[in-house]
């Protein structure tokens, strides 16, 4: 992307900009939450599966009662009330994910003419350091001019080693 497309809209406010950078945010906190909940469904139901195996050692060691308690009270189980794990991530979705992100994304195409990012992007302007090759603006930018020197293993005294 160009520097235009981070580049503030004229009229919006320093508040404005703190506030669309605090709603998303919590909206990249939500994606981890819900990869936590993605985690959850795939762990959920590889202990599930697992269970199959335990049914099948139980039977042969000869506890055919522990290995029938086991498939009758646990395999297939719902996790709450009526739902399995991934019934739970769909009323996630629809419920809660899904609105988050359509009001997340209008609210940066009204206040900010569709310019995601901005508050990151002027903390990253106030932070970098001027011509220096690895805190350039953006990737290709006329500005870099790869250095020999500049590779992560500097130390403030010089080059590593």
């Amino acid at each position: 992307m160009d520097d235009e497309g981070h580049r503030r809209p004229e009229g919006v406010s320093d508040e404005t900009v703190e506030a669309l950078g605090s709603l998303s945010k919590a909206l990249e906190t939500t994606e981890c939450a819900r990869g936590h909940l993605f985690a959850f469904h795939q762990l959920t139901g590889s202990a599930d599966f697992e269970l199959d195996r335990a049914v099948e050692l139980l039977r042969a060691a000869g506890h055919e009662d522990w290995a029938e308690r086991v498939r009758t009270e646990l395999v297939g189980r719902n996790v709450i009330p009526g739902h399995w794990t991934f019934q739970i991530v769909e009323a996630y979705d629809r419920t809660y994910y899904q609105a988050f992100r359509d009001l997340e994304r209008e609210a940066v195409d009204r206040l900010a003419g569709g310019r995601g990012h901005l508050y990151e992007a002027e903390l990253k302007e106030a932070r970098r350091t001027r011509d220096h090759p690895d805190h350039t603006p953006r990737p290709g930018h006329p500005d870099h001019t790869p250095r020999p020197d500049s590779s992560a293993t500097r130390t403030p005294d010089g080059p590593a080693g």
